[in-house]
């Protein structure tokens, strides 16, 4: 269906587009496909001056959904991650919204210098594996992603037992502009030089999609469903004996045994025993993004690190096995299973044929030894960054 060429907002439409003889095009075009199309409908509506009623007939909606959609992110404009995505989105879409801008000196010395804006460079795909990272760490008791004007990056933190600051992640800036502008993070104070995010309900249903996305493509199921010959292309055996990827869980269970306490009172696992298993977990996520989970310890120091995934994969890879090797045989498994795969001490304790209770002494005695391999590295800290 053509919409009405009789609107004002249509007819400069088609005129600024040269398309008056032609179809409506989609507005989408120009920018990248992970914005959401209620933040494509904003800067349609405020940096191009199309009406309301011009987008509501392109997309063949009501315009009091392209309304609500425009105030409400012009509401959200005092958020600094937002406006700075918009800002940046702004730059890189195209005059018409249909074409994409040809790139001038200028542009082309900012993107050789990295100085790209945000959405030039980000895909969905990296979005998705980074999305999965933090909103994973944010799901923990008290965590929370500070994010500062002046910095480039943002820093998950949480609150440990003992009232002090455990750092636990660290996110790419563009990273956390891309997942607030989809509204799975949001700050109710914008007002402090220092902006604290939480994971919001709509960020809860995104990571259980991704995290259901990765365990189907673990298990060979993909998004895009391959022809079928039959019966025989259906191999169960394959599957029987698999390990499956734990879900997401609400904390690491290094956080549980931390709140416990000796006989003296004191935590069973310190902060700097606790922070040794996380920077080992956080390698291993970043290991993840190059190749499907490993099944067990001895498949994983058996793989090869992966090229073709992102940045940071790869060497991520290395330093695991390098962890996890200078352990050795028994500590190795233990905290391969608790850091790594967040699998519960009685799991592991089931899996390794070990008595009851004894799992957390010898993760205690992994953990100290992988506190030594990182102090003798000369880079111990509490995360990666």
């Amino acid at each position: 269906m053509i919409p009405d060429a009789t609107d004002k907002g249509i007819v400069r439409l088609r005129k600024d587009m040269g398309m008056q003889n032609q179809r409506m095009p989609d507005l989408t075009v120009g920018f990248p496909n992970w914005v959401p199309i209620a933040a494509v409908h904003y800067l349609a509506h405020t940096e191009r001056g199309y009406s309301i009623r011009a987008l509501a007939k392109v997309h063949k909606c009501h315009p009091s959904t392209i309304l609500r959609q425009v105030r409400r992110y012009e509401g959200r404009r005092d958020d600094p991650l937002i406006d700075d995505a918009l800002r940046a989105l702004s730059r890189v879409s195209s005059p018409g919204f249909g074409t994409i801008k040809k790139e001038t000196k200028t542009m082309k010395i900012a993107r050789l210098k990295g100085q790209a804006g945000p959405g030039e460079d980000l895909t969905q795909t990296r979005i998705d594996q980074e999305a999965k990272r933090v909103l994973l760490r944010l799901c923990e008791p008290g965590a929370v992603m500070a994010v500062a004007r002046e910095m480039e990056t943002a820093v998950i933190v949480r609150e440990t037992a003992d009232g002090e600051q455990l750092r636990t992640a660290v996110v790419d800036r563009d990273i956390a502009q891309a997942i607030a502008l989809k509204d799975w993070i949001s700050c109710p104070d914008t007002t402090g030089r220092v902006s604290r995010y939480f994971i919001t309900n709509a960020g809860r249903a995104a990571l259980r999609a991704l995290t259901a996305r990765s365990e189907n493509a673990a298990f060979g199921f993909a998004d895009v469903r391959s022809p079928m010959k039959g019966a025989a292309a259906w191999d169960l055996g394959d599957f029987e004996g698999a390990r499956r990827p734990r879900p997401p869980a609400v904390e690491s269970p290094l956080v549980g045994l931390s709140r416990r306490r000796d006989r003296e009172g004191q935590p069973f696992l310190p902060r700097d025993l606790v922070a040794a298993g996380e920077r080992l977990r956080e390698d291993f996520e970043l290991a993840k993004m190059g190749r499907q989970i490993a099944k067990d310890v001895t498949d994983f120091m058996a793989q090869t690190p992966s090229k073709d995934g992102p940045s940071g994969a790869a060497a991520g890879h290395l330093r695991v096995q390098a962890a996890l090797g200078d352990l050795g045989a028994g500590l190795m498994d233990v905290a391969f299973h608790c850091c790594c795969l967040l699998e519960g001490l009685e799991q592991t304790e089931k899996s390794m044929g070990w008595s009851a209770r004894s799992g957390k002494i010898v993760l205690r005695i992994a953990l100290q030894r992988l506190k030594r391999h990182y102090a003798e590295q000369g880079k111990f800290a509490p995360m990666i960054g």
